[in-house]
């Protein structure tokens, strides 16, 4: 039996958000001892969803000597999850497999990566076959595997954006695609949202504007950020703000065809035009939906409104679809179709090679001449044949397999599930996003909004992954649960997910509660 906090009478609770029991706490007054509440079950283990594959049994370094091995020869920036760190093996589709064999659900896909599913058959047959064909040859020559691929992507993408640039990661196309904006337009100034993460690269780490990624080094040098327009922490925002089927939980009076917020975030975009920027700019970076920051959504039709205002003051508009494209978001294939926005140029990487090193920007013929005319760019690696026969490959499984029309219906479906523990637990401020793309922020109660301490964060994190579900973090404060599955899962593995943060956040409310006494 699993009994919830918001079953418990209520005479055992001083709310439903943070249990307090009593006789073993006097001082509560309340009428119940925690030595009977502690005989119920309060959080039994859901039970994983079946899966048909087997993993090859684990041969290689001691857990130990892996640990030993990071510490003295990779980065001692620490960014692995968990307190004992995670040592993977195998990945099949949705799973994951530790050198311990056990399996975990992977909600999270290496950073919003894996789109198809880890090994997909068919990907994982083309890759084997291009290795015994062609692996490199470099843009000096030419290989049907770039053209054929060229020609899928394009397709994809609306006139005039036809023109692609490969290369290798999202760094490296956020990169490019800033020194395309300031060749066309001969101007330096670009504007990007507070808490965008578009990079680490030294050219990009100008436009993220997350504080932990930022350095006393000079690295944004023509790089102005502006308010970002988060209709859930933000001054405004009410509760039909969004293009999501989970709203915010402010009170809303706008008119149905008017958003107040969207009107108040455009004035401070405006404010920033007028005050922080040359008379005439290169650019503006926006991911459709902000990933590193917690996929935070803007009101509707604010982007419109703010790309008319970039190109009235000479700069160009880049969407970031490194998150949120190929299909992720389920209505559309790209992040700035559901915008109902057109950019003059779009970056592209993580699901589009499905995990395999690949990346994209894509534009206009008139800005791909503007950087052919100012410099000769050159790539080593962007296009490979290998790359790209990943690629077809991707785009093939993306449509037969229905995937975009899964994300549609599978992220609805989980999103409105989350958005019962929203309304369960006190500790879940927002649920939110779009598609297989979706945020649930922690918060200490939902009256302050303020950010629940991150050792409890961590704590929640550890608990879902003892219960086999592993997920992301992001937010200014690490505060947000970052849910981004492969594109392949089906419902049961939602409701696998739902119950096992239900299960730890049961478990928080009784340490909450153990805490108290």
């Amino acid at each position: 039996m699993t009994l919830y906090w918001r079953h418990l009478p209520r005479t055992w609770c001083l709310n439903t958000s943070a249990p307090r029991i009593t006789k073993a706490c006097p001082a509560l007054n309340l009428g119940a001892s925690w030595a009977s509440i502690a005989k119920l079950d309060l959080h039994t283990k859901p039970e994983m969803p079946p899966c048909d594959f087997s993993p090859e049994r684990y041969q290689s370094l001691a857990y130990n000597r892996v640990l030993e091995i990071h510490k003295q020869h990779l980065s001692p920036v620490g960014t692995a999850y968990f307190r004992k760190p995670l040592l993977l093996h195998q990945g099949h589709m949705e799973w994951l497999f530790d050198v311990e064999g056990n399996r975990y659900l992977d909600f999270f896909s290496g950073i919003v990566t894996v789109s198809v599913g880890h090994c997909h058959p068919k990907v994982t047959a083309v890759a084997q076959a291009q290795l015994s064909r062609l692996w490199h040859t470099s843009s000096v020559f030419f290989h049907t595997p770039m053209h054929e691929y060229a020609e899928k992507l394009s397709a994809l993408l609306p006139e005039p954006l036809k023109v692609i640039f490969l290369v290798n990661s999202g760094s490296e196309a956020n990169d490019l695609a800033m020194l395309m904006a300031r060749a066309h337009t001969q101007n330096t100034d670009i504007i990007t949202f507070r808490g965008a993460y578009h990079g680490c690269s030294p050219y990009t780490l100008g436009l993220t504007n997350v504080g932990k990624f930022k350095t006393k080094l000079s690295s944004t040098l023509g790089c102005q950020s502006t308010m970002c327009p988060d209709v859930f922490h933000g001054p405004w925002g009410g509760s039909r703000c969004r293009d999501s089927p989970v709203q915010t939980t402010r009170k809303c009076s706008c008119a149905p065809d008017c958003c107040e917020a969207k009107d108040q975030y455009i004035e401070q975009f405006k404010d920033t035009l007028n005050t922080s920027v040359a008379k005439s700019i290169a650019g503006f970076f926006a991911e459709p939906i902000q990933g590193g920051n917690g996929v935070v959504q803007y009101p509707k039709g604010f982007l419109k409104e703010a790309f008319q205002l970039v190109r009235e003051k000479g700069g160009v508009c880049i969407a970031d679809e490194v998150q949120t494209g190929f299909g992720r978001l389920g209505s559309h294939f790209w992040g700035f179709q559901a915008q109902g926005v057109l950019p003059d140029i779009v970056t592209m990487a993580k699901g589009i090679g499905n995990g395999f090193p690949m990346a994209a920007v894509v534009t206009t013929p008139e800005i791909a001449r503007s950087l052919a005319e100012s410099l000769l760019h050159f790539n080593t690696f962007g296009g490979s044949p290998l790359a790209c026969a990943i690629g077809s490959a991707v785009l093939e499984v993306i449509q037969e397999e229905k995937l975009q029309e899964n994300s549609n219906e599978v992220g609805t479906y989980a999103l409105q599930k989350f958005a019962q523990l929203r309304d369960e637990f006190d500790i879940v401020g927002d649920v939110r996003g779009k598609g297989l793309m979706i945020g649930m922020e922690m918060v200490q109660d939902k009256m302050s909004r303020q950010p629940l301490p991150i050792e409890e964060v961590n704590q929640i994190h550890e608990d879902c992954k003892n219960l086999g579900l592993l997920v992301g973090r992001g937010g200014l404060f690490s505060q947000t649960f970052r849910i981004a599955p492969p594109m392949c899962i089906a419902k049961a593995e939602a409701d696998f997910a739902v119950e096992v943060f239900r299960c730890a956040f049961n478990q928080h409310m009784e340490r909450r509660a153990k805490s108290h006494c």
